[in-house]
């Protein structure tokens, strides 16, 4: 029953990442394609607050779940599909860390032309093209996460 519980809760974490990042990736590049401050600056703030509740807490979680899953069956760390994903999975991290903040960047950025009834200066722009070209590696690597989990190949 452990091994159930276990694999539920990774499995669970798994899909929230990766649900979560495509959600957010969504509503930003919609809301971006409309030019609009106000619409900017309110999605920005939802995807913030997401990213948040949901992606970070399922960050913080995955690992621990896929430790304690491992241990119950016996998959020692040093297996290569594991060391594999531990070392994506640090990749995405470096990817997400600064994204976090360029969102938050993005959303005051908006607030600021919404609240000055200006345009999104070319900071957003320059930001968002960052933000956008961030999304590729990582969701790419949480994909080849997700991958290895389930095909747990031998290397």
């Amino acid at each position: 029953m452990t091994y159930e519980i276990l694999l539920f809760a990774h499995l669970l974490g798994a899909c929230v990442l990766l649900g979560t990042g495509a959600g957010i990736a969504f509503f930003m590049v919609v809301s971006n394609q409309s030019r609009d401050p106000a619409l900017i600056a309110h999605v920005a703030g939802i995807v913030v607050l997401a990213d948040t509740l949901f992606t970070a807490t399922a960050a913080i979680l995955q690992p621990i779940t896929g430790w304690l899953l491992a241990r119950e069956v016996g998959w020692p760390l040093t297996e290569g599909w594991i060391l594999a994903s531990l070392g994506l999975y640090v990749f995405v991290g470096m990817f997400w860390l600064p994204v976090v903040w360029i969102q938050m960047r993005l959303r005051r950025l908006a607030e600021a032309a919404r609240d000055s009834g200006t345009q999104l200066p070319e900071e957003y722009r320059r930001l968002y093209r960052v933000w956008f070209a961030f999304g590729f590696p990582a969701f790419g690597a949480v994909l080849a996460i997700i991958w290895l989990m389930l095909t747990k190949p031998s290397f």
